[in-house]
């Protein structure tokens, strides 16, 4: 816990520690036994898929827990990739009932997926208790340059949410809302070179988050409370208050199995790529402080590692296994 403080520090503080961040938590996704019928409620037909691990604040273990248990589950076959949440909920509401709403203005689940795994290239899904949707796709991060497309749509897409308990009710106390969702494999036509499905062994970078906002009662109505901030509570922490941080999402296995899964693979290039992020940190530290790429000589390289300049900036790699693993200024991660 104490080396989870640490890290934890460091991070915020815009720094790296040795070796690296713990490795994200991960997940064996299982075939569906047939089609899943997508209205909200997560009944039998998920009985086969396990559930994640409950939800943590986003920051790690060493913040407060949330308020509310948080977990989902996941299935996949030929045509889809199936998500499923609970969320436990006292007090269920949602205001935003326009497509392409602001849609974690309200209380919100959120789905990230990078598919190729190299941090650029990725998708995101919110959706609050209306089952009013939000789709994003990201050429690469905010933090990189990267602007949302909003008009990012999904032909094929299924959400259905349930309630467990009334809707907008302040008088009554509700247990639960969930969420089922069924996402076409060609949603993700625009990940270069993933393989759609996916084969058996492959894995996918994934995280879930759910956005909690504290509430009063105004008029009669669910508001939230002016002056306060959201709580964000996910599967994988990403150790700071950002979800557009790829590298720390969650690692998804898929299995064609719908009974006897492989074991979950840790990525054996973990190290190797927290290694190229500690660099790619200290050269935007660097830059932001002289408008400049940081040479080699004012941002040494960590051992095993190579160094390029390219016409718009620089790229450094490090081995792993039999290839190596690049990173370049924009945060793209890519093997060679």
């Amino acid at each position: 816990m104490l080396r989870l403080l640490v890290l934890h520090l460091l991070v915020v503080l815009g720094l790296q520690a040795e070796p690296s961040l713990p490795h994200p938590k991960g997940y064996v996704c299982l075939r569906a036994e047939s089609p899943i019928r997508i209205d909200g409620r997560i009944d039998q037909q998920w009985a086969h898929a396990p559930w994640t691990d409950f939800f943590l604040d986003i920051e790690g273990p060493t913040r407060p827990g949330p308020r509310f248990r948080t977990r989902a589950r996941m299935l996949w076959d030929d045509r889809f990739f199936y998500i499923a949440a609970d969320l436990r909920e006292p007090h269920i509401w949602a205001t935003l009932s326009e497509h392409d709403s602001v849609i974690f203005h309200d209380n919100d689940f959120e789905v990230f997926i990078d598919p190729n795994s190299d941090s650029h290239e990725y998708f995101e899904f919110e959706i609050n208790a209306l089952n009013t949707g939000c789709y994003l796709f990201l050429p690469k991060p905010y933090k990189d340059g990267g602007k949302a497309d909003n008009g990012w749509e999904i032909p094929g897409l299924q959400t259905a949410v349930a309630i467990d308990g009334t809707l907008n009710n302040w008088r009554d106390t509700d247990r639960a809302w969930t969420v089922e969702i069924a996402v076409p494999w060609s949603a993700f036509i625009r990940s270069t070179g993933t393989q759609l499905p996916p084969r058996t062994g492959d894995q996918w970078r994934v995280n879930f988050s759910r956005v909690e906002w504290q509430h009063e009662i105004a008029d009669g109505k669910y508001r939230r409370v002016p002056g306060t901030k959201e709580d964000n509570w996910v599967w994988s922490p990403q150790f700071q208050i950002n979800m557009h941080l790829p590298e720390m999402w969650g690692y998804v296995q898929f299995d064609r199995s719908t009974r006897a899964p492989s074991p979950l693979r840790a990525d054996p290039c973990w190290d190797v790529r927290m290694q190229l992020q500690r660099y790619y940190s200290l050269q935007h530290q660097f830059q932001k402080q002289h408008q400049r790429w940081a040479t080699v000589a004012e941002a040494p390289l960590e051992r095993g590692m190579r160094f390029e300049q390219t016409a718009d900036g620089w790229k450094a790699s490090a081995r792993c296994q039999t290839q190596q693993l690049w990173i370049a200024q924009d945060a793209r991660v890519w093997r060679e």
